[in-house]
């Protein structure tokens, strides 16, 4: 069985974070077709979904930003967030966020490494949200990151 998989990404980013996805979803299975929707800026990205929802039969999405360093950058993810959540409740389907910001890294190499280790990470997530929760079920309250390191459960 093979399923639709919806990347949405921006030009307003700058790094290609949905090509990083794809290729983590193309080396880690055959059973996923991915349809890729590239849409100006991270305001965008629920619309962009919700096509690959309804225009295009995907059954999960990643919706990929890359907000700037200033307020109204984060503002604007903010509103972003909001919008993917709604297109979330609306559908019935998972919309995986992957927002870094530029803000995150001190260097653009350390930026660089964050975006691709959180691009592909959670590339992996909507692959075992889709073909293995039982491996989320068991990280359960594990501190697990996403683009840095894990942090680890909270011991007593």
């Amino acid at each position: 069985m093979t399923v639709n998989i919806g990347i949405a990404d921006t030009t307003f980013a700058r790094v290609d974070m949905g090509k990083i996805a794809i290729n983590e979803i193309e080396n880690t299975t055959t059973k996923a077709s991915i349809i890729r929707y590239t849409v100006p800026g991270m305001k965008d990205l629920p619309v962009a979904c919700k096509i690959l929802f309804e225009k295009y039969d995907c059954q999960i999405c990643i919706a990929l930003g890359m907000p700037g360093p200033e307020e109204k950058d984060k503002i604007c993810a903010h509103e972003a967030s909001q919008g993917i959540i709604n297109c979330q409740l609306i559908t019935g389907k998972h919309i995986i966020e992957c927002f870094v910001h530029e803000d995150e890294g001190n260097t653009p190499k350390e930026l660089i490494e964050i975006c691709d280790n959180r691009a592909r990470e959670h590339a992996q997530n909507v692959l075992k949200l889709l073909f293995d929760k039982e491996w989320l079920i068991k990280r359960a309250g594990m501190g697990l990151r996403q683009g840095h390191p894990d942090v680890g459960p909270i011991k007593k």
